[in-house]
């Protein structure tokens, strides 16, 4: 599986609500629930702008943008505009629906929330931009396609509808990243940045194959075609820490994945991921997590008979 495949599936994302915006005149709303989640918007008709700390961007048809964190943006006409709440304006009770704002027929935005099932998302959802902004009013057929079509199922109601809307939002969220790193700003930094990288992506890429390996920066080096020197001051530019940091950061994550489970005692874990003892695998994960991995487990599957993986390492 690919970093952004592996990355997503792990979030595990649900789209609870897609809805549309109809809106006209002087208008404004204030996305006011990031916290946790995703959300991903479109411009369906029209124009709009989207202002976020200050700036101020115009969104023409076409085009789409994604915000991972909680940072305070606001959609609409222009500034000046008290804005409207979205967690009013757009709530559960509106989910699938076509809401009239101030009048309508100036433009019309389709936005959707997507939810994880995932502890893990705090973490994951740090390593991408804070805010990813996509034209697909030209020659992006796919993200275009999937916009439109996920517009027409709210609008339409048809049998179905819903559960198609949904997919439709995936598809739409996925090629929005796509289209991100490949339009990326040359002085981006993080994650998305390096796996953006065509030399840098097949170390990640080699990092996801097989997280057990006893990879060095030597041998992601290699993998990259690239020195030793050079690989790891261009992975740290591009992706704000240490290649080994990375490696020990994603193992970390799949040993909470699998820690969570129960299906698998901590010795196993450890040697699943290229630890060779108990004791080494136990030290890495209290300093990249806080506690131990046999806590942890017990935190993540609260049950006082938990097996004996939770109990060793503790």
């Amino acid at each position: 599986m690919d970093p952004l495949s592996e990355v997503l599936s792990l979030l595990r994302p649900r789209s609870p609500r897609t809805a549309e915006v109809d809106a006209g005149g002087a208008w404004a709303i204030e996305l006011d629930d990031l916290a946790g989640q995703i959300k991903c918007y479109a411009v369906v008709e029209g124009s709009c702008r989207l202002m976020v700390e200050g700036r101020s961007a115009e969104l023409s048809e076409g085009s789409c943008f994604v915000m991972p964190t909680g940072r305070g943006a606001v959609i609409g006409s222009g500034p000046d505009v008290e804005p409207a709440l979205a967690s009013e304006l757009l709530g559960p009770a509106r989910s699938g629906k076509v809401i009239t704002y101030q009048g309508g027929g100036d433009a019309r935005v389709i936005g959707t929330r997507f939810e994880f099932d995932s502890p893990n998302a705090p973490v994951l959802l740090r390593s991408m931009p804070t805010l990813m902004r996509v034209d697909a009013s030209r020659d992006r057929a796919r993200l275009r396609g999937a916009i439109e079509l996920m517009a027409e199922e709210v609008r339409e109601a048809r049998p179905g509808s819903h559960l198609v809307a949904q997919q439709l939002a995936h598809l739409m969220l996925v090629q929005a990243l796509r289209l991100h790193m490949a339009t990326r700003a040359p002085d981006d930094v993080g994650w998305f940045a390096a796996l953006a990288d065509p030399r840098l992506s097949t170390a990640l890429e080699a990092v996801h194959a097989d997280p057990a390996h006893p990879w060095s920066v030597q041998k992601l080096a290699a993998r990259a075609g690239m020195s030793r020197t050079t690989f790891a001051e261009h992975f740290r530019a591009r992706a704000g820490e240490t290649p080994i940091a990375y490696l020990t950061r994603w193992r970390m994550i799949l040993a909470g994945e699998k820690l969570r489970t129960g299906e698998d005692t901590i010795a196993r874990i450890a040697s699943s991921l290229g630890y060779h003892s108990e004791h080494a695998f136990n030290a890495a994960f209290k300093r990249e997590v806080g506690i131990p991995p046999g806590r942890y487990a017990r935190a993540a599957r609260p049950d006082p008979n938990l097996d004996r993986a939770a109990d060793a390492g503790s």
